[in-house]
């Protein structure tokens, strides 16, 4: 709340949004008589910013299903979106690829996978692309051992070894369910279907993502684990700026290395793929399902190899919809939420057994 306070004295904003009606009326009264600012709340509110006559650019980077209206309303809306939220394309990428294609809308990924990805595309052939190639950390775990996965803990799994990222994604990333989301998002992105993409383990998340080409060459960013440079490449693009992150030194790298995913020891990974397989509402049902789940971890009422299951519990009862409406979406996200916690007041009511 400070921090805002402090940020809206520096940049004198028309209006502001937050969360809900109490952060609202707090920040109301911690401001009083200091700005004028209009403070807005709830999905409106954002909304309302997010299509403001005054705003050419969006930067989407609410975490989860929450960022997905403000992010359709903008796009429809004709504005330029740099997206972070990759829920919004998980949910929804058909209808918004399609609305963006409608309104004339630009898209641009802020994830350093998807940036990575579009830097390795400028001038070349799309005709001519095998495959896309998401690297990933492998975050906290990734030499643990079945049962020491069973036993971590919140704390440990808040850990991650080369990113700095809000609870949610840092907990996606532990699970790597973050790279099946990514997976997800990629496809709508790039238009690709999923056999076309494909994921590989880097641990020192120097390279963030390549492009194989048909002969065979492979096209890879790289740079410091720094989220500055993706998310100014978004809003400068096609440009590059000099910015203060540091450079990346390749005389001090040791070693760049890879191994493939191993989506026994993550299943959370092997169910979003199936999800982006099955398609329709089911890409809906396991972020919504995830959400939960990480929700319950964090808050230690489920264990972190609960996750996966109370995920594939909920898709197990789902039958997967056309996605034709936003509606469509928002009842298959409200379904998957109220299944995956009726599945934590069972396993509640049973001892957690």
């Amino acid at each position: 709340m400070e921090v805002l306070a402090q940020q809206i004295a520096e940049w004198k904003p028309k209006k502001v949004a937050v969360q809900d009606r109490h952060t609202a009326e707090v920040l109301s009264n911690r401001l009083s008589g200091q700005s004028s600012v209009k403070i807005l709340h709830g999905t409106g509110g954002y909304v309302e910013i997010a299509t403001m006559t005054e705003v050419d650019t969006v930067v989407s980077a609410i975490s989860g299903a929450a960022g997905l209206i403000p992010t359709y309303e903008a796009v429809r809306a004709g504005k330029q979106v740099a997206l972070a939220n990759k829920e919004t394309m998980v949910m929804a990428g058909q209808l918004i690829m399609a609305e963006a294609a409608k309104r004339g809308s630009a898209l641009l990924p802020i994830d350093s996978e998807h940036s990575a990805i579009l830097q390795c595309l400028r001038g070349h052939s799309r005709e001519d692309v095998k495959r896309v190639i998401l690297t990933a950390s492998g975050g906290p775990f990734l030499s643990f051992t079945p049962s020491e996965m069973k036993k971590v803990t919140a704390e440990q799994a808040l850990k991650h070894p080369n990113w700095e990222m809000g609870p949610k994604v840092t907990i996606d990333s532990a699970t790597l369910m973050n790279k099946g989301l990514e997976a997800i998002e990629a496809k709508w992105f790039f238009d690709l279907t999923m056999e076309k993409i494909g994921i590989v383990i880097h641990p020192q998340s120097i390279i963030h993502s390549m492009v194989e080409y048909n002969d065979g060459s492979i096209i890879a960013q790289l740079g410091v684990p720094d989220m500055t440079i993706p998310i100014s490449y978004a809003l400068a693009y096609p440009r590059h700026l000099k910015i203060d992150a540091s450079p990346l030194d390749l005389w001090e790298l040791e070693s760049l290395t890879f191994e493939p995913v191993d989506t026994e020891k993550f299943p959370c990974l092997s169910l979003a793929l199936e999800a982006a397989h099955l398609g329709g509402t089911m890409p809906t049902v396991l972020n919504a399902a995830n959400e939960v789940a990480v929700q319950a971890f964090l808050e230690k009422r489920i264990g972190f190899t609960d996750i996966p299951m109370l995920i594939r519990k909920t898709m197990a009862l789902h039958k997967p919809l056309s996605v034709e409406t936003l509606g469509t979406v928002l009842k298959a996200d409200s379904w998957a939420r109220d299944k995956a916690k009726e599945f934590l007041a069972q396993k509640a009511k049973n001892g957690n057994s």
